[in-house]
C-alpha cells in the first residue's frame, strides 16, 4: 500500500525533524525513522488504530508525543497530519477537504 502526505503535515514533519536536529545533532533523523515505523505499522493495519472520525484514524508513535493522522483512500494511506500531542487535537480537521 502507498502513502502520501498532505502538504501540511509534510510542512510539520520537517519543521520536526528541523527541531529535533537543532537539539541534538542526530535527534531528528531518529524522530524521521521513528515516524516511518509508524507509517509502516499504519500500513500494515490501516484500520487498527484510534478512530477519530469515520474515515479518519490516529496511530501513536512510540517514542517521541507525537501521532500520525491518516485516512485510508483508494487503497492509499492519506496523511493528514503528523502531530505533536498536546497540539489542539482538531486542527488538522479542514485538510480533510482537500
Amino acid at each position: 500500500m502507498k502513502y502520501f502526505f498532505h502538504p501540511g503535515a509534510v510542512l510539520e514533519f520537517n519543521e520536526t525533524i528541523n527541531y529535533y536536529e537543532e537539539c541534538r545533532p542526530g535527534l531528528g533523523a531518529e524522530f524521521a525513522n521513528e515516524i516511518y515505523s509508524t507509517i509502516s505499522r499504519i500500513i500494515q493495519y490501516p484500520k487498527a488504530w484510534s478512530r477519530l472520525s469515520q474515515n479518519t484514524r490516529k496511530c501513536l508513535t512510540n517514542r517521541f508525543p507525537f501521532g500520525v493522522i491518516y485516512q485510508e483512500k483508494e487503497g492509499r494511506i492519506f496523511i493528514l497530519a503528523v502531530m505533536h500531542l498536546n497540539k489542539e487535537p482538531t486542527y488538522w480537521k479542514d485538510r480533510t477537504k482537500k
